[in-house]
C-alpha cells in the first residue's frame, strides 16, 4: 500500500480508529485499526480489519484481518504486507493474545460488561 491517512473520529466514545489506504493501483480501501505493536528491534506492525458496508458482510468476513509493517520511505510512512510466513504467524499469535487480553478486560466472569477500562 503506497500511502495511508488516518480518518478523523470527532467523538471519543469508543469509536473505531479508521485508516484509509491507497494501493499501488490508486484504489482506496478503508480499514479499522485493531492494534499496533513495535518490536524490540523497532519494527512496527498494525493489525487492520477491512471496513464493510453491512453487518452481514462483516459476519461473512469471519473476522479476517491483515497485518502490515509500517515503514518510512522518503520521510513518509507506508504500509507493506508481511511476506515472511513465519513472521506473519508469529505476529498473528501476538495480536491474537493481545485481542484476548483486551476482551478479558471488557468482560467479567459472568460475561457481563464491567464498564470502564483502566
Amino acid at each position: 500500500m503506497k500511502g495511508f491517512d488516518y480518518l478523523s473520529n470527532d467523538d471519543m466514545d469508543f469509536q473505531p480508529e479508521l485508516l484509509s489506504l491507497t494501493d499501488d493501483n490508486g484504489v482506496e480501501h478503508n480499514f479499522e485499526i485493531l492494534d499496533a505493536i513495535e518490536t524490540d528491534e523497532g519494527s512496527r506492525y498494525m493489525a487492520l480489519l477491512p471496513q464493510t458496508e453491512t453487518p452481514d458482510e462483516l459476519i461473512d468476513s469471519e473476522g479476517i484481518y491483515y497485518i502490515f509493517q509500517v515503514l518510512e520511505e522518503d520521510g513518509e510512512e507506508i504500509l507493506t504486507e508481511v511476506e515472511d510466513e513465519a513472521l506473519a504467524n508469529e505476529l498473528a499469535d501476538i495480536f491474537e493474545e493481545r485481542f484476548a487480553q483486551f476482551d478479558a478486560m471488557l468482560l467479567d466472569g459472568d460475561g457481563e460488561s464491567e464498564g470502564e477500562i483502566n
